[in-house]
């Protein structure tokens, strides 16, 4: 264990953690500010291009820096000119003189962009450099065809950036170990509009869109989309009336077709949430929260982008049902974007923390028993990963050892989310008193806001601020220390009481048993009212009925005819178990249910299990399956085709 963390400046004006998935010079170098200008144009069968200008402004850190600067770029990534820009108001050409650039190899990954400088720079030396490039094609920049869209009129475009894929949108440091501010100004087609995670935004003439991001990030926070999308206000509730002067109205964006539905479904909603978190969490420095619905080819379920969260449509079930989904993005406007872990074999700081917060947020609007069973399907889908990989797998440790030349997207699983959150948990039991536990996260956002950090910085300011436990020695309790939850692979040493829980699982029990029955006692079943049952207790019903599946015949077409709340639901959850429990009992009366939500839908969580499912079936529902993919394959991302491909036995990814 390092030495506690005295002083918040000393992690602030430290050089950066070094990031083996990083090919830049980070470490002599802090970049202060980015300036992005570019020209947005679509091309024929979801392809375009971005045309443009980076400007980062640059300090130099420490002498010996070297008359040479890195940055991460990517093999797509074309530039044509990089230049030394004068200092503002002084002496010498406004284009700046001209310095070689080479790109070279790096990683499967991207490239590392050498910059020659025309002597090393002094300590403290301020420079501001102009590169000159062209991307489009790499694995950051996504096109969509307007068949992958919700209206199916126009082309689309988005970013996504996590992990290490912003270097194929624009030459950066591409860590999370360095933290900047942004502006960007983007001219895009007439007809389309852009958004970008930015605390401002403005319309300007000629379809050119001016952004700022007044807060430092990293650069896998920076987001953009292009596409035909509209937005509607979601709602001044309490936290506006009570501050108004320190919140913004938030808003939903959305393509035309979607943005009613987006509106009914959030009216109201996020600003609840973000009351609780800064509550609990101290001040929400981002400004406004928007949240914008992909279209329904976005493969993941969110994206926590600062002030503009990107979501999956799925979200969209149309009785609120889901609306907690957006707990866990809302929660990393702490952990995450706030306080971020400083490389990616930490991550844990980010998930972890961000689980913890969620959880947190979810009893205080919903209870403890509901919070308890939605931890209880976390606990189970570490469970399963930890099966499925071994437990002494080197990537079911919260430190993760990212060698050189390893994608750091190839070790994203269930531990930093799961493993990280019980050790949060653990650091609680150890306080052994919630509002003091809370009040502690309350202090460790507010010490390191803006910064990235290891996971000696947060034990050691665990240690620092309740010096009676750093006493007690908790750091190295045998079978417990910090150091093995840290460093040893395997199931977490220490579990949260999910008992309250109970409370809901046990009436589904019951429920499930009595649908896997011979002879069905009507009876008894009538007598169990689940028109109370919130999402995440449906869910633990059905996944009792799937387990119990195939169950006697007959009886999954009573259950559907009984509870159309289940069997003709539009909340996502519901229809992927729904479909995985029509599939394993041949009910051959609901395949068009299964047909319909693959159609509507293209996020790999829910598309992979039901072609498995089918794959996995009868003659009758591999030729379903077969159909089905022929018809939806142009509607999905290419990654999402690939892997049902291989499922299908079509191609060589894997899945």
């Amino acid at each position: 264990m390092a030495a506690p963390v005295q002083d918040a400046a000393a992690v602030r004006d430290r050089a950066p953690v070094r990031d083996a998935a990083s090919a830049s010079s980070a470490g002599p170098w802090s970049l202060r500010h980015l300036h992005l200008e570019l020209l947005v144009s679509f091309a024929a069968a979801g392809a375009g291009r971005l045309r443009g200008q980076a400007r980062l402004e640059l300090r130099c850190e420490r002498h010996g820096a070297g008359a040479e600067l890195r940055l991460d770029a990517h093999p797509s990534l074309a530039v044509s000119r990089a230049a030394l820009l004068p200092p503002p108001g002084g002496p010498g050409d406004a284009a700046g003189q001209a310095l070689p650039v080479e790109s070279r190899p790096f990683a499967s990954y991207g490239s590392a962009l050498h910059i020659a400088l025309p002597q090393a720079p002094r300590a403290g030396q301020l420079l501001t450099l102009l590169i000159d490039y062209e991307a489009g094609e790499g694995p950051g920049v996504c096109w969509l065809s307007p068949e992958q869209t919700a209206g199916k009129q126009k082309p689309y475009m988005y970013t996504q950036g996590q992990a290490v894929l912003n270097r194929s949108f624009f030459p950066c440091f591409d860590t999370p170990s360095v933290k900047f501010t942004y502006s960007a100004t983007v001219k895009v087609p007439e007809g389309f509009t852009a958004v970008m995670s930015a605390t401002s935004w403005e319309k300007q003439k000629d379809n050119t869109f001016v952004f700022k991001m007044s807060q430092p990030i990293p650069s896998y926070l920076i987001a953009l989309v292009v596409g035909d999308i509209v937005s509607a206000d979601v709602g001044r509730g309490e936290g506006f009336r009570r501050a108004p002067e320190l919140w913004e109205l938030s808003r939903v964006w959305a393509e035309p077709c979607q943005i009613e539905a987006a509106k009914k479904e959030y009216d109201g909603v996020i600003e609840e949430f973000l009351v609780v978190g800064e509550k609990l969490f101290g001040p929400y420095v981002w400004g406004r929260y928007d949240i914008l619905f992909m279209p329904p080819s976005f493969p993941f379920g969110g994206m926590e982008n600062p002030c503009l969260t990107f979501v999956t449509p799925c979200l969209l079930a149309g009785d609120r049902s889901l609306v907690d989904v957006i707990i866990h993005e809302i929660s990393h406007s702490w952990f995450g974007n706030l306080v971020t872990n400083a490389t990616w074999g930490e991550f844990w700081l980010n998930e972890g923390f961000t689980m913890y917060a969620q959880r947190r947020i979810s009893t205080e609007v919903y209870g403890l028993p509901y919070t308890c069973l939605e931890a209880a399907t976390g606990r189970v889908l570490l469970r399963q990963h930890m099966d499925a990989t071994g437990e002494d797998h080197p990537l079911n440790k919260l430190r993760v050892v990212i060698e050189p030349g390893v994608n750091p997207d190839d070790t994203y699983n269930e531990t930093p989310y799961e493993k990280g959150y019980c050790f949060v948990s653990y650091l609680a039991h150890l306080v052994g008193n919630q509002s003091k536990f809370d009040a502690f996260l309350q202090a460790y956002v507010n010490r390191f806001k803006f910064q990235s950090i290891t996971a000696d910085d947060t034990l050691g300011f665990f240690l620092e601020y309740f010096p009676e436990l750093k006493e007690k020695g908790v750091d190295s309790i045998p079978g417990f220390e910090f150091d093995r939850w840290l460093n040893t692979p395997g199931w977490p040493p220490y579990l949260p009481d999910l008992s309250p829980g109970q409370q809901l699982m046990r009436p589904a029990d019951e429920l499930a048993e009595l649908w896997a029955a011979d002879g069905l006692n009507m009876e008894a079943i009538e007598a169990v009212d689940i028109t109370g049952w919130r999402t995440y207790q449906l869910v633990y019903f059905l996944d009792q009925i799937l387990q119990k599946s195939p169950l006697p015949e007959g009886n999954v077409k009573r259950l559907s005819k009984m509870y159309p709340k289940i069997s003709k639901a539009q909340n996502a959850e519901l229809r992927l178990r729904w479909c995985q429990i029509v599939l394993k009992n041949n009910l051959e009366a609901e395949y068009s249910k299964v047909k319909d939500f693959l159609h509507s839908q293209g996020k790999q969580k829910y598309t992979l299990p039901v072609y498995r499912a089918m794959w996995g079936g009868s003659e009758a529902t591999r030729a379903l399956a077969m159909e089905t993919f022929s018809a939806t394959a142009p509607q999905l991302h290419v990654n999402v085709q690939n892997y049902v491909k291989k499922i299908l036995g079509l191609g060589e990814a894997e899945a």
